[in-house]
């Protein structure tokens, strides 16, 4: 593609050189440019892009979007943001995608990733083709990949889209992050439906504020053209945002009607919301009812949101990624429907390098919420186990157990249970590793779960 077709979409821009030039990629990472690249110097929490456009030029790049000029002998197109630019850029290059793959997105702080599975069900009864782009896992044109982060960087989304349309899928279920949103991730992106599950505290070491999370999520309902807008109105923020969207489907988790003769196969009150915000959005698309119900009975389990762990055991163990205040509490609501008279005990750790702010919080619930809580390590990262530790129990109001040893944690827990009972293991859902300092090691919790089940039937 010429180079002054891309130039065209980023206004401002100053371009030093002959702008007739061929791209033949776009990067932004200098590891992958390949001969013909344009090549976008990003500057970053950790590094700057810019410092590496001296090996993109090595590589083959044949031009840079840049803030600055530097000191090399390729065209260079200088603009304000150059992270803001690789949207628009991407959008043309890969030929407009979501002009004809119909993406309904969803955001909100809990509730994304079983939402965006449901409506992947739906679209899929409804014979629509849909591809999927998640926290979990992504799939295009049914062949299932991994993923990196919740929303991908601008140039891998729009690359996605089109490898989606290419591989034969015409729509796509995606969950849209807030981190997407402020970094012009979703900028171009044309929603035909947009689905708000809720608000409450998360990420506030990334936004500062509630009302800057809040101001996130509310952009994505403003883009032009304007999607479809699919609203929780039983939380406080979806209400202010509902207030705004005067055409918005709204919802709440009392709406159980609309749901009459569909057999939910997700366990936890909270999913109630989640199947509402899926078959609100899927009757906006026109999807018939038909469809619906046989989209969401098709959903049995998503992986590490209330997923049982069974292996024959009398009581229930389930893995949820609940790593935050709100979803923690939802889970251990509905852990408690389910125990009953039994007792409920839980597993619960907070990651390093993250909202301090929300550790106590997740201290104070597991105490309050669960008959048994044992604090131990989720994702520590840089910081020091202990000290993340002690801050989620400064918040507890009685007494917790402390053992850092996550796979100790969770055998712990289970050696506790006793029929009838209900093991929650809170926070990584279906992670494949546990980060620390200086390396990642191998760690799913289900898989630590099953071991430990395996073990206490050897003892028995």
């Amino acid at each position: 593609m010429d180079l002054e077709r891309l130039v065209a979409a980023l206004d401002p821009a100053e371009v030093h050189g002959s702008p007739s030039v061929d791209v033949r990629d776009l990067a932004y990472d200098a590891r992958a440019v390949t001969p013909g690249s344009l090549f976008f110097a990003v500057p970053g929490e950790r590094a700057d892009g810019h410092d590496f456009a001296a090996e993109a030029v090595e590589r083959g790049a044949v031009a840079l979007v840049v803030e600055r000029v530097l000191d090399l002998p390729v065209l260079q197109v200088v603009v304000r943001d150059s992270r803001a630019a690789m949207a628009p850029a991407a959008d043309i290059f890969f030929g407009e995608p979501t002009h004809e793959l119909e993406v309904v997105g969803v955001t909100g702080t809990s509730g994304k990733t079983t939402t965006g599975h449901l409506l992947f069900a739906i679209l899929a009864a409804a014979g629509r083709r849909p591809g999927l782009l998640g926290t979990v896992e992504a799939r295009v044109g049914g062949e299932r990949r991994g993923v990196v982060r919740t929303t991908p960087e601008a140039i891998d989304l729009q690359r996605v889209f089109r490898e989606m349309l290419d591989a034969g899928d015409r729509s796509c279920a995606m969950e849209a992050s807030s981190h997407a949103s402020v970094l012009h991730r979703l900028d171009r992106v044309r929603f035909a439906a947009l689905v708000f599950t809720n608000l409450s505290q998360d990420h506030l070491d990334f936004h500062g504020d509630m009302e800057s999370y809040f101001e996130a999520k509310r952009q994505l309902f403003l883009a032009e053209p304007r999607p479809l807008a699919v609203v929780n109105v039983g939380d406080s923020y979806g209400r202010r945002l509902a207030d705004e969207l005067p055409d918005a489907i709204t919802f709440t988790a009392a709406d159980t009607s609309a749901l009459e003769g569909i057999e939910l196969k997700l366990q936890g009150r909270f999913n109630v919301e989640n199947a509402l915000g899926a078959l609100c959005a899927a009757r906006a698309l026109g999807i018939e009812d038909v469809a619906i119900k046989r989209g969401l009975e098709s959903v049995r389990s998503v992986p590490g949101r209330f997923e049982s762990v069974d292996a024959g055991q009398p009581f229930l163990v389930i893995v949820d990624y609940s790593h935050k205040p709100d979803a923690l509490a939802k889970v251990l609501r509905a852990a408690r429907d389910l125990a009953g008279e039994s007792r409920v005990i839980v597993v619960v750790g907070a990651g390093g390098d993250r909202d301090r702010g929300k550790r106590p919080v997740m201290g104070r619930l597991a105490s309050e919420l669960a008959d048994v809580a044992i604090v131990t390590s989720d994702n520590p990262r840089s910081e020091d186990p202990e000290a993340i530790a002690a801050e989620i129990v400064s918040g507890a109001t009685g007494e917790v157990e402390v053992e850092l040893d996550r796979t100790e944690a969770i055998g712990r827990a289970v050696g506790l249970a006793r029929s009838g009972d209900v093991v929650v293991i809170a926070g990584k859902g279906a992670e494949q590793g546990q980060e620390f300092a200086d390396r990642t090691v191998p760690f799913d919790d289900r898989v630590a779960a099953k071991e430990a089940l395996e073990a206490l039937e050897a003892r028995t």
